[in-house]
């Protein structure tokens, strides 16, 4: 079954995500264990390898989280195409307040792109959020973090095979 706000992973992608998943999730007794040995050595309050082993637990169950959520959603393949701007897409916008300005990137997250060196927009950026839906040709506009209206032109977009 597909969503189209489905993330879609190619084979490798999804094993190599599958593998720091794993590597984590087995680093979990060292990561304690370096935490009970911090918290052996005294006051709490100024031992700051015990806060700084804490920190970096911390860390790593919050990657283990986002790691587990996107690949129980994560759709393995090549993503289906479509006549509309979908997460997954390398995409060519042009800018339209310059004549010469043009940019591709990949509308989705960095993980599906670590073996590119594309630049990626989230589908949650104003940008993103703008795109997601627009045929090419197609004019969209949206405000900029620094409150400036921009107009874009879909130019083309075609499935990441990255």
């Amino acid at each position: 079954m597909s969503t189209p706000d489905a993330t879609w992973l190619s084979q490798d992608a999804h094993d190599r995500l599958q593998a720091e998943l794993n590597e984590l999730i087995a680093a979990r007794p060292a990561m304690a264990a370096e935490i009970n040995a911090r918290r052996e050595e005294g006051d709490l309050r100024e031992n700051g390898g015990y806060h700084a082993a804490r920190e970096e637990q911390g860390k790593a169950e919050a990657r283990i989280r986002y790691l587990q959520e996107l690949l129980r959603v994560a759709q393995v393949g090549e993503a289906p195409t479509s006549d509309r701007v979908a997460v997954g897409n390398v995409v060519t916008i042009h800018f339209d307040d310059d004549a010469d300005d043009t940019e591709t990137f990949l509308l989705g997250s960095r993980e599906i792109a670590a073996t590119t060196d594309l630049t990626v927009y989230s589908p949650e950026s104003a940008l993103g959020q703008a795109i997601l839906g627009a045929r090419s040709g197609q004019t969209v506009t949206y405000t900029a973090p620094s409150g400036a209206e921009i107009k874009v032109t879909v130019v083309k977009f075609e499935p990441f095979s990255g």
